[in-house]
């Protein structure tokens, strides 16, 4: 009887304990990845390596540098990413800052050029190199960035390291949704989560831009696009209402959209 008592008291402590208030529980969230944690990727069907670095908040160039990845960017299914090493930007080398009993022995200076031409034929010579037009000047061939919906601003950025990495814009099903800049679709699918039906745009190697809940996607992967080109219809996918999420990355770091965009 005493020991059945016991065992019982034993057992009513044991219940207490795991119910106390004073119990530290963690809680992981797995559903979105964290860059300073996750060291590895393993490619999925579908994916590009602009998708990945876009996902993970990196610089696509880094992160096919850190795994010995081509010009071409090409990955396969199964393949494992490293992650860790492609948050270090490539470091600078500096030259070698030589001491004075390293430096160079100065030089003498050659002497002065003396003309033997006559004077005549020299002062023909310059007339006609003075005749000739001044260099034209090559100008950026930059298209610059327009507004991909005609909707107002319903969300805003809210810095590199908030949540909301763009901004949405509001309008109606099936609205048009044009390209920013000139480029190229990088990644056309569903593979991210979060963004529902989405578009990435490569303008240069440094800018991309995402396009991200539409309807229906007009482009595929390896298309070029004119800035204003219709890409997509506006769409709910991924998300509770109907809207576009916009995002403008440089180097792999999310930035304001609303600093390129033109003032309304």
């Amino acid at each position: 009887m005493r020991a059945g008592l016991f065992n019982i008291l034993i057992a009513c402590c044991f219940f207490c304990s795991c119910a106390s208030p004073n119990q530290n529980i963690v809680v992981v969230d797995h559903s979105s990845p964290s860059g300073t944690k996750v060291l590895y990727h393993v490619v999925a069907p579908g994916e590009t390596l602009y998708a990945i670095a876009w996902r993970y908040n990196l610089n696509y160039k880094n992160l096919a540098r850190v795994n010995g990845i081509g010009r071409n960017y090409l990955i396969y299914p199964g393949q494992k990413i490293r992650l860790s090493d492609a948050f270090i930007e490539p470091s600078v080398v500096k030259k070698p800052v030589l001491s004075r009993s390293q430096s160079k022995p100065a030089t003498k200076k050659p002497a002065p050029y003396v003309h033997t031409k006559p004077a005549a034929k020299r002062l023909e010579k310059t007339s006609i190199k003075a005749n000739k037009p001044p260099a034209v000047k090559k100008m950026s061939n930059s298209t610059g960035w327009l507004w991909p919906a005609n909707g107002p601003v319903v969300d805003k950025f809210e810095s590199n390291k908030g949540l909301h990495k763009g901004i949405d814009i509001g309008g109606k099903l099936g609205e048009p949704v044009n390209s920013a800049s000139a480029g190229e679709v990088v990644y056309a699918g569903e593979g991210l989560r979060g963004y529902g039906k989405l578009i990435i745009i490569k303008h240069s190697d440094k800018y991309l831009s995402a396009y991200g809940h539409n309807k229906k996607i007009l482009v595929g992967e390896g298309d070029n696009v004119t800035a204003g080109q219709k890409i997509a219809l506006l769409g709910s996918t991924g998300t509770d209402k109907v809207k576009l999420h916009f995002e403008i990355r440089y180097e792999g770091r999310p930035i304001d959209p609303l600093s390129k965009l033109p003032k309304r």
